[in-house]
């Protein structure tokens, strides 16, 4: 895949610079407008994310952000302050339709997508519903009715599970053609190739790849996709008593004073303890 720098058309300080593939800023059709960034709901955070809509809305993208300290760009003749690097990469939009059918499902009855799919924070929600990979690919997260020329809608728990676990199931496939580490030493995910470790059992490519596929879904999905995926629970390491110190040694003048017969002796601190005034009659 070919990847261009790409500068947004407004001027100003309101600039930044944007690395994507050639398929997520061409148009397909003339009516089909510019890419949009559009603010959504994160699925599995719930918070507020940004995303790109290119193609008449068919395709999206999440947009993610690197960001170094004291850092700019040059743009034209300008200095753009934001030195952050913006870069977009394609997301499945059932993953963003997912909390929405989820809650509507809770009502336990089949409605039509406009009526789940409605957010008053975030509003450019409905712009999912025009994306033809989501309205092809929701039957695999719900179940389907239709009713003369209207389709309803009504999410699976099973179904979602399913889902979700080829998702993890292709995960494993390719980080199994990549040079990634995914053995237990791995803290955290970079985008840094490095050298696979040859120990790295099924468990741990099936571990990694849930962790990937849980950034994509809430808290609770992420857990019972753990139990579908039959992965036992990492107990956790004991902890370790530290070790006795050993015992310092003795000095000679240490040894002799700890023969010496102390019955009746004052202890040192009382010499410095304050005096205790006796009242006068």
């Amino acid at each position: 895949m070919t990847t261009k720098k790409k500068r947004s058309p407004q001027t100003g300080n309101d600039r930044w610079v944007l690395i994507a593939a050639d398929s997520a800023l061409e148009t397909a059709k003339p009516h089909d407008g510019d890419p949009n960034f559009v603010k959504l709901r994160n699925p599995a955070t719930g918070a507020a994310s940004q995303y790109l809509f290119s193609n008449g809305d068919e395709h999206v993208y999440e947009v993610k952000a690197f960001t170094e300290d004291f850092h700019s760009w040059f743009i034209d003749q300008t200095v753009q302050r934001d030195g952050r690097l913006l870069y977009v990469t394609a997301v499945d939009p059932v993953f963003l339709l997912l909390p929405y059918l989820q809650r509507g499902g809770a009502e336990g009855k089949f409605q039509p997508l406009q009526q789940m799919v409605m957010d008053e924070d975030y509003p450019g929600c409905t712009r999912l519903l025009k994306c033809t990979q989501a309205l092809d690919s929701v039957h695999h997260v719900a179940d389907e009715k239709v009713v003369g020329d209207l389709k309803f809608h009504r999410h699976n728990q099973e179904k979602t599970l399913e889902w979700l676990k080829k998702k993890v199931q292709n995960t494993v496939s390719a980080l199994k053609k990549s040079d990634l580490s995914v053995g237990g030493g791995v803290k955290s995910t970079t985008y840094v190739r490095v050298k696979q470790e040859t120990d790295a059992s099924e468990e741990d490519y099936l571990r990694y790849a849930h962790g990937l596929i849980s950034e994509y879904i809430s808290e609770e999905l992420s857990k019972d996709l753990h139990k579908h995926l039959q992965l036992p629970e990492i107990s956790s390491p004991k902890e370790v008593e530290p070790p006795s110190k050993p015992p310092k040694k003795m000095t000679a003048a240490q040894k002799s004073l700890a023969k010496v017969d102390k019955t009746g002796m004052k202890s040192m601190s009382a010499f410095f303890s304050p005096k205790v005034k006796q009242e006068k009659n």
